[in-house]
């Protein structure tokens, strides 16, 4: 009796298992170009989740007049904003800015492949 117990929830929970939503996983790439005339530092945030791109305490770094193109793995869907600013001025910045704390109109994409356009980051 027991074990037919443990084999219909066994299969119970594998069926619960195959068939929960998951979150496929997307690349997608952000070109970002520095128009400033001082380098500057770059990171991704998710809006979705607790996560930073490139993470670990790091950020993207760009000359003055530097193209990078800044690819991430994330979910599908995933919300991602950009923060920007000139290196060694925190005060002086795009998108979210350092640490995701600010607002944006027009920083933000969608997780869902290919490549952003050229996000020229101009005074």
């Amino acid at each position: 009796m027991f074990y037919a117990y443990a084999r219909r929830t066994l299969a119970a929970l594998f069926l619960a298992l195959l068939l929960a939503p998951s979150a496929h996983a997307a690349d997608i790439t952000f070109a970002v170009k520095n128009g400033h005339p001082n380098a500057m530092r770059v990171e991704l945030y998710s809006q979705d989740r607790d996560y930073v791109w490139p993470g670990n305490g790091k950020d993207f770094y760009l000359d003055d007049g530097e193209t990078k193109q800044l690819p991430v793995s994330c979910n599908e869907g995933e919300s991602i904003c950009y923060g920007a600013w000139v290196d060694g001025d925190e005060q002086t910045y795009w998108g979210v800015g350092p640490g995701n704390k600010e607002k944006c109109a027009d920083c933000c994409y969608t997780c869902s492949g290919g490549e952003t356009e050229e996000i020229n980051l101009v005074p």
